[in-house]
């Protein structure tokens, strides 16, 4: 057996490109102020507990869940699927956890002094330091778009479906007034060019976890 199918799937990746271009433009079109309100502002009692429960998807808990579920599938039982999911999704925690503490940059409720304005509630976490880049945001895309790389051809579209749960990840993180605009889209930036390199490394070096030479790594 050879490692398992793994592809630059389009369908994560165009959203992503997309994402990329509306995310830079509106960095450059708006202040940190108004792109916070734009997402922390407009909230809802169901919003308030969807919000919640989506962001928790970027925690290592449920990416550790998700990612062990998988190990029952015959063709992820083995060492080159273990190294790629811890390398893409432990590594990328670790060197996130690290430019956090070396940026050390002020989070919403510090920047604006515990405005009354901004919406939190009681049982919401209030942070206050390490804001630069989102973590929970480079988890949530390492995870969605190593996932998304998986899916073998006839399921490549639920790519979208995965880019989609990797933007609630970010959007989450504003609404709980978590993060700024540009904490999200560079962690997600992080987190989906990390999983891309490492996945590439991945690729190339996976004749040493099988006697023979993978044949079912797609040339995309």
């Amino acid at each position: 057996m050879g490692a398992p199918y793994t592809s630059f799937n389009r369908y994560f990746l165009w959203p992503f490109a997309l994402w990329l271009l509306a995310g830079g433009a509106a960095l450059l079109l708006f202040d940190k102020q108004v792109l916070f309100e734009a997402f922390n502002g407009h909230h809802s009692s169901a919003g308030d507990v969807f919000m919640y429960y989506v962001s928790k998807i970027g925690e290592g808990p449920v990416s550790a869940i998700l990612l062990l579920l998988l190990l029952g599938m015959k063709q992820l039982r083995n060492w080159w699927y273990i190294t790629a999911a811890l390398l893409c999704n432990v590594l990328s925690a670790l060197l996130m956890q690290g430019v956090k503490n070396m940026v050390h940059a002020p989070r919403p409720m510090a920047y604006f002094h515990d405005a009354g304005w901004v919406h939190i509630l009681p049982d919401w976490p209030r942070l206050y330091n390490n804001s630069f880049p989102s973590g929970h945001t480079c988890a949530g895309f390492a995870l969605m778009s190593f996932l998304a790389f998986l899916l073998p051809p006839k399921y490549r579209g639920w790519g979208i479906f995965l880019f989609i749960v990797a933007l609630l990840i970010g959007y989450s993180r504003m609404y709980l007034a978590a993060h700024f605009f540009l904490d999200v889209y560079v962690g997600s930036i992080l987190g989906t060019v990390f999983t891309m390199i490492i996945l590439a490394i991945m690729r190339y070096t996976s004749h040493h976890f099988f006697k023979k030479q993978n044949a079912g790594i797609s040339e995309e």
